[in-house]
């Protein structure tokens, strides 16, 4: 049976980088958030999100295996199909078709990670629970502030039929959550 303790032993074991560990934290947070307003379950939403980059290591320097390996890990270890299909999805590059709402949910907000994190890093005390939906919004429209956020993959939350600003506040919201484990 997977668990939750098991998905962070194996991030344990295979990442190293702190920050890509918070990311992956930050993830699970807002797929799990997500779920919740689905009425899908939780916990595979979440864990789909704190496992969807485990891979990543390995896969640096190929980037479009980078999902595809570690979606293999996941079937290895008896992940559910879905949870394993969502994370090989995630990168555009795989060519792996996204079919549902786990799979546009783990792709649009991956980079919305990335955008929450470097508005609460420019915030006078660098914490999440300084800024707001205004605030992180002000800064999405900056095309350069925090360019590797990729916009149109964060604009995918319309597809899955969450507007914008109401996204980013679910996201923040999520992440402002678990400031502490995020270091923000």
């Amino acid at each position: 049976m997977i668990t939750r303790e098991s998905a962070l032993e194996l991030i344990k074991e295979k990442v190293r980088n702190k920050n890509l560990i918070k990311h992956m934290l930050a993830t699970e947070a807002i797929m799990s958030e997500l779920a919740k307003r689905f009425g899908e379950d939780e916990f595979l939403w979440g864990i789909a999100g704190l496992v969807h980059d485990v891979d990543y290591k390995e896969t640096e320097k190929t980037p479009e295996k980078h999902a595809l390996v570690g979606a293999e890990w996941l079937k290895e270890l008896g992940y559910p199909e879905d949870v394993i299909h969502a994370v090989s999805c995630h990168n555009e590059l795989t060519g792996v078709k996204r079919e549902n709402k786990m799979d546009e949910s783990l792709y649009t907000c991956d980079p919305l990670t990335g955008l929450i994190v470097a508005c609460g890093l420019i915030h006078a005390d660098k914490k999440l629970s300084s800024i707001d939906v205004p605030f992180v919004v002000k800064r999405f429209k900056i095309k350069r502030f925090a360019a590797g956020a990729k916009r149109e993959q964060i604009q995918n939350c319309e597809k899955i039929g969450i507007p914008l600003e109401e996204f980013i506040g679910l996201g923040l919201k999520a992440m402002q959550r678990i400031s502490e484990d995020l270091g923000l």
